[in-house]
């Protein structure tokens, strides 16, 4: 299967690179690897111009990921930190039918084939770069390959009002394809957008199970398979996010007769000059919900704009902390209450912006209760003080950074080339064995550029450095320090 899927792909490839009319350009990249569509199918008047005229978009890219651990650990003779490197080579091929009487149909094809330095059997070691490949296929069966039909919707749009049934993206505060490695990570359920109320967007969705990146097959949105009590490296089909709660298992919930469901209700509000308002509900009933809040304003100051946030976000326990406890890992020595993920979450950021630079400085902070639960890839301190590869939303956890954009482009010295640098400091709680990350400093580095001569071809290098100290008093955490770097190449057709 992988080989003729492949085969397609470079096919397609081949025929776009070496045709001799000029095509107009279907889609581009965002600057996290989120694709744009520019072109998308128009409406028909009979079913078999609903085929005919619908698109196809075509994506080749390749994926490497280094890493490298300031200390190196075995606990057992088993190697719980380990140097490493992998890469990926892959793509898929979207077709979007035209839309006939306000009905169309979406269907998205992946692969990736990777390979690595690590044995088969270490495959639990790969962090960044597991998203290259499954590492349950890799342990169980030696797959170094996946392939997954990830998007497979019906839809019914008209001016106002899009309705979606089956596989799909769905981009909202806690859900995200964070598209950055080879297949997106996607839904199964139903969604509504609608635009009938005046500057504003209103985004639905009831989502039954969920396809993270590095999986072959759909699985639970909020419950993980259990583990053999003796295996402390077992790596499962079922979700296994850092986001998620580890206390939460299948045969918890079925005990209890519980089906986790994902419910979301997302909203934009921009009615109001320079003021964008951000809402969001997420729930997974009898489990936990949460709501959140952020406002944007835009002044504009001479020839700068200032940009200030403030987002809020409140957690409700609705069962999850009794089954789970406080704690994702279920290590609640440390927590006020043992058996509540009752928590918020406070941002705040400032944006200036001039010509080509932009800078950010951005703080959050974790109430000293519950942790957090978000494993559907949209991330809570996103935007505000997130850095690459970083969770920073345990309990009581403080998190300060600045960034700094420039674009050479618009400054007029390097065509469609950007560049980005992040620090972050994060303050994570001493006393919770629980939260296991210790304090760290995080800097990261993003180069993006896309290539004039040959149009839709992306390069993107990402460096990471986190540096910090092993805590070593009553509660002890290891070394945090690593370097990590990323390199991408995307093809668009």
């Amino acid at each position: 299967m992988k080989q003729v899927v492949l085969g397609l792909l470079l096919m397609m490839l081949m025929n776009t690179l070496y045709a001799t009319d000029e095509k107009p350009e279907k889609r581009k990249l965002k600057s996290n690897m989120n694709e744009v569509y520019i072109v998308t199918p128009e409406n028909v008047d009979n079913l078999s111009d609903m085929f005919k005229q619908g698109l196809f978009y075509g994506r080749l890219r390749f994926n490497s990921f280094a890493f490298q651990w300031k200390d190196e650990l075995e606990i057992n003779g088993k190697s719980l930190r380990k140097d490493h490197a992998v890469g990926g080579l892959g793509g898929s091929v979207i077709y979007k039918s035209a839309y006939l009487n306000g009905f169309a149909f979406t269907a998205g094809l992946y692969t990736t084939q990777a390979f690595g330095t690590l044995d088969d059997n270490e495959a639990y070691l790969y962090k960044g770069g597991k998203g290259l490949l499954s590492r349950y296929d890799l342990i169980n069966e030696g797959k170094q390959n996946m392939t997954s039909f990830a998007q497979a919707y019906l839809e019914y749009r008209n001016k106002n009002l899009s309705l979606k049934a089956g596989r799909m993206i769905f981009e909202s505060f806690l859900t995200a394809s964070n598209d950055t490695k080879m297949i997106p990570n996607t839904f199964e359920g139903a969604t509504l957008s609608s635009s009938y109320l005046p500057g504003t967007i209103v985004k639905m969705a009831y989502l039954t199970q969920q396809k993270l990146r590095d999986h072959s097959t759909f699985h639970n949105v909020l419950a993980r398979a259990d583990l053999p009590d003796d295996d402390l490296f077992y790596i499962y089909s079922e979700s296994d996010d850092p986001g998620m709660h580890l206390g939460l298992t299948e045969s918890k919930l079925n005990e209890r007769g519980i089906s986790d469901r994902l419910i979301i209700i997302d909203g934009k509000n921009n009615s109001i000059e320079n003021l964008i308002i951000r809402m969001n509900y997420t729930a997974v009933p009898e489990l936990i919900s949460s709501a959140m809040i952020q406002a944007d304003y835009k002044f504009d100051v001479g020839n700068m704009f200032v940009i200030p946030a403030l987002r809020y976000m409140q957690q409700f326990d609705e069962g999850a902390g009794k089954i789970g406890g406080a704690n994702l890992k279920t290590i609640t020595e440390g927590y006020s209450d043992l058996d509540s993920l009752d928590s918020w979450l406070f941002g705040a950021r400032v944006d200036v912006r001039q010509d080509a630079w932009k800078l950010r400085f951005g703080y959050t902070k974790i109430a000293d209760k519950g942790d957090l639960i978000a494993p559907w890839r949209g991330f809570p301190t996103g935007g505000f003080t997130r850095a690459m590869a970083q969770y920073n939303w345990y309990a009581n956890t403080k998190t300060y950074m600045v960034r700094a954009d420039y674009d050479f482009d618009k400054a007029g010295s390097v065509p469609k080339l950007k560049a980005f640098i992040r620090y972050a400091i994060q303050d994570f709680d001493d006393t919770k064995p629980g939260v296991i990350f210790a304090d760290s400093n995080v800097f990261t580095l993003d180069v993006l550029k896309e290539i004039e001569s040959i149009p839709n071809l992306y390069l993107k290098f990402r460096m990471g450095h986190i540096f910090g100290d092993a805590q070593t008093g009553e509660i002890k955490k290891l070394d945090p320090s690593y370097d990590e770097a990323r390199f991408e190449i995307n093809y668009l057709f």
